[in-house]
């Protein structure tokens, strides 16, 4: 096959968290700031951001910044342990990847430990080969970086590779990177069938470019 490693978002594609992020940013920023943002704001202009780049758009005063941004943290940990549970169909999405040769990371704009804590709660972590956080780059998504830097880790070329996205932010990052894309609306739509759907299309079009 052509397609060597897929690289997983995590935030609306390996978990459902986007209710999770949403739920812990406010509980931080009505106990510091006594306010919240509605649904709409969080899906539409937040979601899939880091924090720090959530707090900015928020023109959050940086003097209470660091207060927000460790209590979002504790609060997400805390609602992760209340609400995660083991996700058999990601789990067999990926052994049976295993079958194929095909080997998976993890490329999220969360920070490493939220992310460890998500994957290790849905029985994700021990399938990833590496796991990129918006601590090991300097510029998170929408910027190609973080899908540069997985390919770089991973030793391979982009046609090589297949991001799993499900945020404009994210599909935006994808595309930038010169990775083939699947992009999806939700966690339900990834799964064995769905992704091994879109491999076959990327062999199919390989053969009929270069097969003549």
């Amino acid at each position: 096959m052509q397609i060597r490693h897929i690289f997983y978002d995590l935030d609306g594609v390996l978990v459902d968290a986007c209710d999770w992020h949403y739920e812990s940013l406010n509980r931080a920023l009505n106990e510091v700031m006594g306010f919240t943002i509605s649904r709409r704001d969080h899906i539409s202009t937040y979601n899939g951001l880091p924090t720090n780049v959530k707090l900015d758009l928020l023109k959050v005063d940086s003097r209470v910044r660091p207060t927000i941004w460790k209590k979002k943290q504790d609060y997400t940990k805390q609602v992760i342990r209340e609400n995660a549970i083991k996700d058999i169909i990601k789990i067999e999405l990926h052994e049976k990847m295993c079958d194929h040769g095909i080997e998976c990371s993890c490329v999220t704009n969360s920070i490493k430990e939220t992310a460890e804590l998500m994957l290790s709660s849905t029985g994700q972590i021990d399938f990833m080969n590496n796991l990129i956080s918006n601590e090991d780059v300097a510029k998170p998504k929408p910027d190609p970086e973080p899908y540069r830097l997985a390919m770089l880790l991973t030793g391979l070329d982009p046609e090589r590779c297949l991001v799993v996205e499900d945020s404009p932010k994210g599909v935006e990052s994808a595309l930038a990177s010169g990775a083939h894309l699947l992009e999806v609306s939700g966690p339900n739509d990834v799964n064995y069938e769905t992704v091994m759907s879109r491999i076959m299309e990327i062999e199919n079009e390989r053969t009929h470019t270069y097969g003549r």
